[in-house]
């Protein structure tokens, strides 16, 4: 079969690596028509294909009419399986690594062995495709010019709000990952720390049939996914807004912003301030009230 394979790596010649090449392969977060052509090549080519759960995988490889020796690597065996799977390498063998969904390496296995095998000197090489922090965003509507994946956050509140109130003034569109039975405390917590007028955007069963995309405000978010009857099915993408300019900025931008309030403040109270702030400059209403403060008391 590796005979009949011109195109690995694809402009792609072997070079002076010894043994055989990992590569690193994307597979669909939901519609198998995802998959690329170039990645079902690489897992067809391949001696091995190491996955996350070999029985999901295999429906994936069964799909694809593909029949391969597979080997389990996850969360809890990475470390014991890295040095097997770099034996198959120094064998001459080519190994393919997969997580259930998307993108090796992002919330998934797979660094242990990533590491290991550069280090061995063995060849790395990726075959990109979906990932879900990538394609939520893509279709989000916010910020991206600047963003920090965060992952996962903790499942017990009180580790989740730790974590969070670093983030309380991150200028960078925050994505975090969820899983369905911690999504409406994750974005209590969220409204909590981060202001509930922080703009959100939360992508839902993103590729699949029933994805969803709620946006707005995050308290407007939080109630839209409580009325939902399908509001804590499937896998979650959720993206917050970054922070807005921290006060003692000097950039014309908080400039500006620090006029409108002042000019409001002389003839308003401080929460018709925020609210009219908000509107006018599309800033967060909680960000802005506790400017206000500020600008009032001093």
């Amino acid at each position: 079969m590796k005979n009949e394979v011109s195109d690995y790596p694809s402009s792609d010649s072997r070079r002076d690596e010894p043994g055989g090449t990992l590569y690193v392969v994307a597979t669909p977060i939901g519609n198998l028509d995802d998959l690329s052509p170039r990645a079902t090549r690489t897992l067809a080519h391949v001696d091995v294909v190491a996955a996350e759960d070999t029985r999901h995988s295999g429906r994936l490889l069964s799909h694809l009419g593909i029949q391969k020796r597979m080997i389990a690597l996850h969360d809890h065996n990475e470390k014991d399986r890295a040095a097997g799977i770099l034996a198959e390498l120094k064998a001459g063998r080519d190994v393919a690594l997969i997580s259930d969904a998307g993108t090796p390496l992002i919330s998934d296995p797979g660094y242990v062995l990533v590491r290991d095998a550069r280090a061995a000197g063995y060849r790395v090489s990726p075959i990109p495709g979906p990932c879900a922090l990538v394609v939520a965003l893509s279709a989000a509507g916010l910020p991206t010019d600047r963003f920090l994946y965060v992952g996962f956050l903790p499942a017990k509140r009180s580790g989740r709000r730790a974590s969070l109130e670093p983030l309380a003034s991150e200028p960078a569109t925050l994505v975090f990952y969820e899983s369905p039975h911690r999504i409406l405390e994750s974005v209590r917590d969220i409204a909590e720390v981060l202001g509930e007028d922080r703009e959100m955007v939360l992508g839902r069963e993103i590729t699949k049939t029933f994805e969803t995309f709620y946006s707005g405000s995050i308290a407007e978010v939080l109630a839209e996914l409580e009325q939902d009857p399908h509001g804590t099915r499937g896998e979650f993408v959720v993206m917050v807004r970054g922070a807005m300019a921290q006060p003692g900025n000097d950039d014309a931008a908080t400039m500006d912003v620090d006029r409108v309030l002042r000019v409001l403040l002389a003839e308003l109270p401080v929460k018709k301030v925020a609210k009219m702030a908000s509107e006018l400059t599309g800033l967060s209403k909680n960000e802005l009230y506790q400017r206000a403060l500020a600008l009032k008391d001093s």
